[in-house]
């Protein structure tokens, strides 16, 4: 698969699992944290504003691979 392929269906899938993610982290927000200290709000969002990331890096490691 060519590289500019792999960025596509890359890109596709980085969107489709940002808005899950974002959802089900919404859905936690809502039942759980809004009854939280400050201190526990800020931590939850801090992480779950950077929890996508690693998930992600071995699909943008991919997309970045030379051509076979």
């Amino acid at each position: 698969m060519t590289r500019r392929k792999r960025k596509f269906f890359g890109s596709i899938g980085m969107l489709v699992f940002v808005m899950v993610y974002a959802l089900i982290v919404m859905v936690i927000a809502q039942g759980r944290i809004q009854e939280a200290g400050k201190t526990a709000q800020f931590v939850f969002f801090l992480l779950a504003g950077v929890g996508w990331v690693l998930p992600v890096m071995p699909l943008i490691k991919w997309m970045e691979r030379a051509d076979d």
